[in-house]
């Protein structure tokens, strides 16, 4: 994963026709917010949805402050995806949540439809992100294409295995050996590819306790965040995937060294007691990616953005 990317911990589904609910989601403190315009809403209230998310990016009718702005619009084979970019995108969202991608073309096409956008509305070109769900057999197929596809705009595979376990006719397991396969492929394209890799919702809402043991194996697995369906789930969420003030202590006081000794031309150095090569500076990054700390390399700072409640 991109050390520099923005820390992605918990990403809140809100229905994308509900401007309560989106500012409710915005001021709870999650690293991204995606207004929902796919099973979020009724069949019959997707123009709604699309207006009333055009409204809330447009005229800043909610205060997102830092948290990032997502919109999940249909799926291809819907027929209304293009309809709901091109009535978002005039809101300058921060990217877009693909669903059900199936192919390295689904991302091409939508990738080059948000060019033409971007250039019709005067946003800077690529700045819009893409984030593909994988949720169905084929998609799981098909990942080294869909990681490899686009190096500018994608930035995370989602995976999601409510829909990948009708995909494959299986019955879903508290233990999830179902779609294990599918769970380690998707992170592990993800992160030969450096893109993030996002865990799928946990859909007992009175379970915290089930929800922190999920998301922690996730992240023992190398993901770098969880979807939450709920805002009570978003604070467990973040504090699992943040690290704590010993691993973050750690990591800076590494990459503190690691600085020095690449000044010195050095490669391979000793550090408190251990050998230290470059899958362990990687690893320190990503810790403090994770919580949202950047190292810059110029002036060795670090600056800290950490919310105190997490």
């Amino acid at each position: 994963m991109n050390s520099r990317q923005r820390p992605r911990r918990a990403l809140l589904f809100m229905p994308g026709d509900d401007e309560h609910k989106i500012a409710k989601g915005a001021a709870l403190g999650a690293d991204c917010v995606i207004m929902d315009l796919e099973d979020g809403v009724a069949p019959g209230r997707k123009e709604a949805a699309r207006e009333t998310v055009r409204r809330v990016l447009m005229d800043d009718v909610v205060d997102f402050d830092w948290t990032e702005r997502l919109v999940r619009v249909n799926a291809a084979v819907t027929g209304l995806q293009e309809a709901d970019i091109a009535a978002t995108i005039v809101g300058r969202p921060d990217g877009y949540v693909l669903p059900k991608v199936e192919s390295a073309m689904d991302i091409r096409r939508v990738s080059q439809l948000l060019l033409e956008k971007e250039h019709e509305h005067g946003i800077e070109p690529g700045s819009t992100k893409l984030l593909a769900l994988i949720e169905t057999a084929m998609g799981v197929v098909n990942l080294r294409e869909i990681a490899g596809i686009d190096d500018m705009r994608l930035v995370a595979l989602m995976f999601g295995a409510a829909d990948l376990t009708t995909s494959l006719g299986a019955r879903r397991t508290e233990g999830g050996q179902e779609v294990f396969y599918a769970k380690s492929k998707v992170v592990t394209y993800a992160a030969a590819f450096g893109l993030q890799a996002i865990d799928t919702p946990y859909f007992l809402l009175n379970d915290d306790v089930g929800l922190r043991a999920e998301a922690m194996a996730a992240m023992e697995m190398g993901y770098s965040g969880k979807m939450a369906i709920h805002p009570s789930q978003v604070m467990p969420i973040m504090q699992v995937f943040t690290p704590g003030e010993e691993e973050i202590d750690y990591a800076m006081r590494l990459m503190e060294a690691y600085r020095e000794h690449e000044r010195a031309g050095r490669g391979v150095f000793e550090f408190e007691g251990k050998m230290i090569d470059q899958p362990m500076i990687t690893a320190a990054e990503r810790v403090l990616s994770r919580a949202a700390i950047e190292f810059d390399g110029e002036d060795e700072a670090f600056d800290a953005e950490v919310e105190e409640e997490v």
